[in-house]
């Protein structure tokens, strides 16, 4: 495993992290969990990703009763929560979402009781919400610092612009800005880790747990041929991602990148993944596997990461043709 610091902080994380997002309570027990936390951890993770929105809070349960289980040291494993959206789905009152100081505090200690531990080591504002002043989200999220709740603060999913607000209030407050954010990244979602955050990564050191590298696994290539059953995107409530996702032009480019990862002596998936850790701004790319033979060949990224020289990328540029412009 490799390991890279989370911006300018001093944390240490892997550069494949594991998430829970759409699998855990969803579509794998504990049973199944269990094994591929336990696989991850033993690869050299030591990062796992959570949030509460996520099968409505049932996925942070899930991942603590496994944690509870585990005899691996609080201090060798780094696991995060994100707020914002709530974790009671159509019956979130107002004040249970958000980013106001009642639901950043509230869902902290929500999401500590579910996960089985005393501290976060990472806390995410899952969205920014612009009803709420960043002012008072910083304040909070200094406060739950020196309360020894969280360890670091961050973003999901904010524009550059405020990220650098954010940053600027915690400078003239004499206070912690956020050290890290989660957008997607992959070789479909370009933008903000290419062109949006360049000036973050040189100007404030933003460190980056990006999300989706697979494209919701479209770039497994198991959608190249139609949706099998079981898939993400065929699952209820995700037609939103499957009519973003799937797209004729993008499959073609998937069969294409098929090709060069036959070169490589690898698959599409693990290319995909090993394109995205390539990026010296990534800290950790985070893995959402189902199966075990699926969760160790995405680790095989590692390995496939040196094989890919500026020859290798002019040809998955010259497929993807997709490079952010800067303007």
């Amino acid at each position: 495993m490799l390991y890279r610091k989370m911006g300018k902080t001093g944390l240490e994380l892997s550069v494949l992290s594991f998430g829970s997002w759409v699998t855990f309570a969803k579509q794998i027990d504990d049973k199944i969990g269990d094994r591929l936390m336990s696989i991850a951890y033993e690869h050299g993770i030591n990062f796992f990703d959570n949030a509460e929105v996520y099968s409505l809070g049932e996925s942070e349960k899930m991942m603590g009763r496994i944690l509870k289980s585990k005899n691996w040291e609080r201090s060798s494993y780094v696991v995060s929560s994100k707020a914002f959206f709530g974790s009671r789905g159509k019956e979130n009152k107002p004040n249970q979402t958000g980013l106001s100081r009642k639901h950043l505090i509230e869902a902290c200690h929500e999401a500590l009781v579910r996960l089985q531990v005393e501290y976060l080591d990472l806390y995410f504002c899952h969205r920014p919400d612009r009803s709420t002043p960043i002012e008072e989200v910083v304040w909070t999220m200094n406060h739950l610092i020196q309360q020894g709740k969280i360890m670091y603060w961050g973003t999901s999913e904010w524009t550059a612009a405020e990220i650098v607000e954010a940053h600027m209030i915690a400078k003239n407050l004499g206070l912690i800005g956020p050290a890290m954010e989660q957008p997607q990244y992959n070789l479909f979602e370009r933008d903000k880790m290419e062109r949006d955050y360049t000036t973050l990564f040189k100007n404030i050191g933003l460190g980056t747990t990006i999300w989706s590298p697979l494209c919701s696994g479209l770039l497994t290539g198991k959608y190249n041929n139609g949706m099998p059953e079981g898939s993400r995107l065929a699952m209820e409530g995700f037609e939103w991602l499957k009519d973003r996702t799937l797209a004729n032009d993008r499959i073609e480019k998937v069969k294409q990148l098929a090709a060069i990862a036959t070169q490589l002596n690898t698959n599409t998936a693990t290319l995909a993944i090993a394109w995205c850790i390539h990026n010296p701004n990534v800290t950790t790319a985070i893995l959402g596997a189902t199966k075990e033979e699926q969760l160790l060949e995405n680790l095989k990224a590692i390995d496939v990461l040196p094989l890919l020289n500026s020859q290798v990328t002019e040809q998955i540029e010259t497929i993807m043709q997709n490079k952010p412009l800067f303007v």
